[in-house]
């Protein structure tokens, strides 16, 4: 029997691992409204069970790169699948809303560990020829678990089997990914040494923008303060990583115009985008009341438009460019949200879903050219860090989107937002724990600043320039 190239083996340690974490975190958007209600948490708790996994992400993807340099990839990569399964046990046990967002942050070191070693481990294993490849055949895993995700997490909310089967589901998946993974990767490549890690700089980041984003997501809690220590510690962190000698972030990356604005349009796409799926959950199951499964299937166009549109936008970027399908790419996701701008309770459901596939097709139409353009502007040995300020710029966007989004509901009504999962207390007038018409109208807001962010990284992103040159 002909003995597998490692390559592919690698291939599957990785997609598995991707496949591993991406599924997790689409299946539980769909069981918010029910973990909420069966801990009795606060909406402030149970949407902090999704901001925790992307915020541990934002601050850690670019650190853990670091680490896996200096100590190696196998190591963290197959912890990653160890730590994930034990925060998955946890998260099954939990009783209370803060408790589960608690483990949900082991759960997300976990997935960190994954995801920062996966582009590393690939590019070890596979000729620079056939990178393009595997990295195309990852994604494309990664996409099957975004477009099935919430349609699998619904059915098992619609069976009976409780919030806490997503949590069972990744059980076998992590021991047999711990195994495989464990059993079979190799570490090829060790890179330099002297490399220090930012710890000053990942400390500030960290304790800033959570400050950051607490203040934004849990109304009356020390807001003021938390604003100046954000302020104060996010201020001192860009002072630090102008001063080391191995940043967290080189901010060398933004004094390049073209780097620059694809950047900042990541942003500001990721915050525009980030909280439609996880509203529209609400809105589906609470206004509409949709069963968990039909509002899965509802959100598939959304991840299935950008399924078919990522690798389309990438083939059409090398024939003509990066820049003009980018803005493109935006403008149609600004088209959808204008969309969802005006969606009432009675709106048809085909409606709303021909707007989220619009958001859909710009983001799928958007991503592709937008990071050749980021990738193709630095030389080879600058390209793992330039890829992980991306990372890390799209996952903040949508870490932040979800928490503006929470203090516009409380801006509108402390009352409406925190009556958000209560099943039962949905009213049409004042006096209910959740009133449909400040819903509505809260909603619509978030979606109206959506649609303005969406324009200006639409703009910021055609303004970028060519790739006429490499940065350094």
């Amino acid at each position: 029997m002909k003995k597998i190239p490692y390559k592919w083996i690698a291939l599957s340690c990785t997609s598995l691992g991707s496949f591993f974490s991406v599924l997790n975190t689409t299946t539980i958007t769909i069981a918010l409204p029910e973990i909420g209600n069966d801990l009795n948490a606060s909406t402030s708790a149970t949407m902090w069970t999704i901001m925790i996994y992307m915020l541990t992400l934002t601050i850690l993807v670019p650190s853990i790169g670091r680490v896996a340099d200096m100590i190696g990839r196998k190591k963290l990569f197959v912890s990653g699948f160890i730590v994930f399964t034990f925060g998955s046990i946890l998260c099954s046990l939990s009783q209370t809303g803060w408790q589960l967002v608690a483990f949900r942050f082991i759960q997300a070191v976990g997935g960190t560990l994954i995801i920062a070693n996966t582009m590393a481990i690939l590019s070890d294993a596979f000729p620079k020829k056939q990178l393009g490849k595997a990295m195309g055949i990852n994604a494309m895993i990664i996409s099957v678990a975004s477009v099935f995700g919430p349609f699998i997490g619904g059915s098992l909310i619609d069976l009976g089997l409780g919030w806490q089967s997503i949590f069972y589901l990744n059980i076998p998946i992590g021991i047999f990914g711990t195994i495989w993974a464990g059993i079979h990767l190799k570490e090829l490549t060790s890179l330099p040494k002297e490399e220090k890690f930012d710890w000053l700089g990942t400390v500030t980041f960290t304790i800033g923008l959570l400050s950051l984003l607490i203040a934004l997501s849990i109304p009356n809690v020390y807001t003021t303060e938390l604003y100046i220590i954000a302020f104060i510690l996010l201020s001192l962190f860009i002072f630090i990583e102008n001063k080391v000698k191995y940043p967290m972030l080189d901010l060398r990356l933004f004094k390049h115009r073209l780097l620059a604005f694809a950047y900042t349009s990541t942003l500001l796409n990721g915050i525009a985008r980030g909280s439609v799926t996880i509203l529209l959950v609400i809105y589906f199951k609470q206004i509409l009341g949709l069963s968990s499964s039909v509002s899965g299937l509802a959100l598939m166009p959304f991840a299935g438009s950008i399924v078919i549109m990522a690798p389309i936008s990438g083939i059409l970027a090398d024939k003509y460019g990066p820049r003009g399908l980018s803005a493109i790419g935006l403008l149609i996701t600004s088209s959808g949200l204008l969309g969802l701008m005006f969606i009432t309770q009675t709106t048809p459901l085909y409606l709303t879903i021909i707007f989220i596939s619009l958001i859909g097709i710009g983001s799928g139409t958007f991503f592709s050219p937008n990071t050749s353009s980021i990738m193709g502007s630095v030389p080879t040995e600058r390209k793992g860090i330039t890829a992980g300020v991306r990372t890390m710029m799209n996952n903040g966007g949508r870490v932040i989107s979800v928490a503006l989004a929470m203090a516009i509901f409380t801006a509108v009504s402390k009352n409406n937002f925190e009556g958000l999962f209560a099943f039962d207390h949905i009213t049409i007038g004042d006096g209910g724990a959740m009133d449909v018409n400040k819903f509505m109208t809260s909603l619509r807001r978030v979606y109206a600043i959506g649609f303005g962010l969406s324009i200006l990284a639409t703009i910021l992103s055609y303004m970028r320039g060519k790739n006429k040159e490499i940065v350094w």
